[in-house]
C-alpha cells in the first residue's frame, strides 16, 4: 500500500474513533449516579452560553426578537471534525416560555446530532441556540425525537450588530465558533430527548411534557439558569 494511501486510511480512522467518541456522549444511555451532576453541569453552561450570546453584539438579532421565541434550545458545546466524513453532536436543554411571558420552564435535556458526507478537513467546538419560534416548534420537540428541516424548518440566524428583518423558520439557529468551521449547519440533525438526564435531573421518570407544559418537576438548579433567561427578556 502506498504511504499516501495509507496516510489518508489512518486519518479517516482517526477521525472514525473521534466521532464515536463525540457521538457517544451525545447520545442517551442508562441512567447512573454521575448523571445528576452531568446535567448540572450542563445547566450551568447552558446559562453562560446564553450569557455569551447576550453579550456578544454580533448576535444583536436574538436579542432584538427573543420576545418573539416560544422557547429556546441551548446546547454549549456542539463537537464537529472531519475528514472526508463530518459530524456533529452535543447535550444542552429545551426551555420554553409560558403564555409569552417571563417566565421560563425548567430544562429539558436533549441531545443533537447529525454525520455529513463530502470533502471538508478541520475541527470545532461550537455553542448553539436554537429559537424555538412557534407553538409548532415547540409541540415538534415533545416527541422522543425530530429531524430538523423535515416537518419543521430550520434556518440559520442572521449575523451582525445590524443585522434587521424577519425569518420565516420554525427554528433559528445560531452558532459561536473557535475551529476551522466558518458555521454549523444543522439541516437534517436528529434532536433527541435525553431520558437519562431527565430522569437523574428531577427524580423520577419524566417526559418533555411533564418538565416544559405541565411544570409538575423542578429543580433548583436552574434557577441561576432561569433568571438569566429572564433578564435577557429585559
Amino acid at each position: 500500500m502506498k504511504r499516501g494511501v495509507r496516510g489518508t486510511m489512518m486519518r479517516v480512522l482517526a477521525f472514525v474513533v473521534f466521532l464515536a467518541t463525540a457521538l457517544a456522549i451525545a447520545a442517551p444511555g442508562p441512567a447512573s449516579a454521575s448523571d445528576a451532576t452531568e446535567a448540572q453541569g450542563i445547566v450551568d453552561r447552558a446559562k453562560a452560553t446564553f450569557n455569551d450570546f447576550m453579550a456578544d453584539g454580533n448576535f444583536s438579532w436574538l436579542h432584538d426578537h427573543l420576545r418573539k421565541a416560544k422557547g429556546l434550545l441551548i446546547y454549549p458545546q456542539v463537537i464537529k471534525g472531519g475528514f472526508f466524513i463530518g459530524g456533529a453532536g452535543g447535550t444542552g436543554v429545551l426551555v420554553v416560555r409560558k403564555d409569552d411571558s417571563d417566565d421560563w420552564s425548567n430544562p429539558a435535556f436533549y441531545t443533537v446530532g447529525s454525520v455529513t458526507f463530502g470533502l471538508q478537513i478541520g475541527g470545532e467546538a461550537s455553542e448553539v441556540i436554537m429559537m424555538v419560534m412557534n407553538d409548532k416548534a415547540v409541540n415538534s420537540l415533545l416527541s422522543s425525537s425530530l429531524k430538523l428541516g423535515a416537518g419543521a424548518s430550520i434556518a440559520l440566524g442572521p449575523i451582525g450588530a445590524g443585522a434587521k428583518g424577519e425569518v420565516p423558520a420554525d427554528f433559528i439557529a445560531f452558532s459561536r465558533t473557535k475551529g476551522l468551521y466558518a458555521g454549523l449547519n444543522l439541516e437534517g440533525s436528529l434532536v433527541e430527548v435525553r431520558d437519562s438526564l431527565n430522569r437523574a435531573y428531577y427524580g423520577k421518570e419524566v417526559t418533555p411534557v411533564d418538565i416544559v407544559v405541565k411544570r409538575s418537576v423542578s429543580n433548583p438548579g436552574a434557577e441561576n439558569l432561569r433568571t438569566a433567561l429572564k433578564k435577557g427578556l429585559k
